[in-house]
């Protein structure tokens, strides 16, 4: 692997180890082939909004094709055949049981009162004898809502809102005293590890705060290809100074390789294991929840790809509109179009639809109206149709 690449040669590198190397995207897809790729990602992140579908479900569907979702659900909350657990990583994510043990420090600093949010820590410190009688009510009760906390209280407006119970079981769920059971609705249902994680699972030995971290820069560094330190840190959100230190010690021992990408100031690290194909990418969209976009200016240096979600802005001063999907086409992101379900007309709505101003416009509808076509039927949905909002609306229509 070289140690100084052109920016075309750092895509194929990402590309490649994020799954994207022209995949076949037809066919049946089952548990076997969706393992591997999510350990390849080592998390999906999870949002809820619902306008098109949860976000958790897209990484696997860009990647492999139509697949069904009851199989996720299944290994993510089933009783029998769990393979994920739900914890903080990226956010609110699904990890590989088998990456338990990594995130048990996470947990640890949250107990004792040092965790990455201070509300909860705030909450853990002044609610002590309240957190021990939701805890004790949920080992008796088993899995449970929010509202079925005793004294949780409505909802104040504080912090997202949540009520006095919602914010006793993630602070709970943060120490690792609770986790997810089930979700309904996407409403998540608490319960103790021992009736949720496998024994084998939680028998497995923790390491040390510092083995924890440097493991997960390594599999970050694999599932990047190549990367900063900044964007190494973010895939799991790990602290700054162990970070620094972690990557130091990964560079002595090969793990990662110092190198220089085109047009990017930062220092990279290649990880040892990255391929480096003469050919990478695909054709997909992607969730704005994605690892290949999560991280806003790593899609700025990788593709020259400005990109923000607009969910919080008035609908008057949005650019692109409210949910907004990326398009992969390619090593590079020709477009990107806002999509919403219309489960009740049976409609994939592409509410507005821009190509990038390096993408042909006709090559770009073309390749996007298959894709469209492609997720409407794995989402169930009979049709596709597109507004007339955005520089590639016109072809997009006709390509339809």
């Amino acid at each position: 692997m070289k140690e100084s690449l052109s920016i075309g040669q750092a895509r194929r590198v990402v590309l490649a180890a994020q799954g994207f190397t022209w995949p076949e995207r037809s066919g049946a897809v089952n548990w076997g082939r969706m393992a591997p790729m999510i350990r390849r990602l080592n998390l999906l992140q999870i949002d809820s909004v619902n306008v098109l579908v949860r976000s958790h479900y897209l990484p696997l569907f860009s990647r492999l094709g139509s697949y069904p979702h009851a199989t996720l659900d299944e290994r993510s909350f089933g009783s029998r055949k769990r393979a994920l657990f739900e914890c903080w990583a990226h956010e609110a994510s699904l990890l590989p049981l088998e990456l338990h043990p990594l995130v048990r420090w996470r947990m640890a600093r949250a107990r004792a009162g040092n965790g990455t949010y201070g509300q909860m820590d705030r909450f853990g410190r002044e609610e002590q004898r309240y957190l021990k009688e939701v805890l004790a009510f949920v080992a008796a009760n088993g899995p449970t809502a929010a509202s079925e906390v005793p004294g949780g209280g409505k909802s104040d407006g504080g912090w997202w809102g949540w009520s006095r119970g919602k914010l006793a079981l993630e602070t709970l769920f943060d120490q690792g005293l609770l986790t997810t059971a089930t979700r309904a609705a996407f409403e998540r249902f608490y319960d103790i590890p021992e009736r949720v994680i496998p024994a084998e699972t939680l028998a497995l030995p923790t390491p040390r705060e510092a083995d924890a971290i440097r493991q997960l820069l390594d599999l970050s560094g694999l599932a990047l290809g190549v990367a900063t330190e900044a964007d190494l840190r973010d895939y799991f959100r790990l602290p700054v100074a162990e970070t620094k230190a972690a990557v130091m010690e990964l560079v002595e021992e090969g793990a990662l390789v110092p190198a220089t990408v085109e047009g990017w100031k930062q220092r990279a690290y290649l990880h040892r294991d990255a391929k480096l194909p003469r050919k990478a990418g695909g054709t997909a969209l992607l969730s704005p929840f994605d690892p290949l976009v999560w991280e806003r200016s790593r899609a700025e240096r990788l593709f020259g790809f400005h990109y923000r979600i607009e969910i919080y802005t008035p609908a008057p001063k949005r650019k692109f509109g409210y949910y907004v999907l990326p398009f992969l086409n390619g090593d590079r992101i020709a477009g990107r179009v806002c999509l919403k379900a219309d489960r009740q007309a049976g409609v994939l709505r592409a509410n507005a639809i821009h190509h990038e101003p390096h993408a042909d416009a006709q090559e770009t509808a073309t390749a996007l109206a298959e894709e469209l076509r492609r997720m409407a039927a794995w989402l169930g949905l009979p049709a596709v149709e597109a507004g007339d909002k955005g520089n590639l609306s016109a072809a997009l229509r006709s390509a339809l």
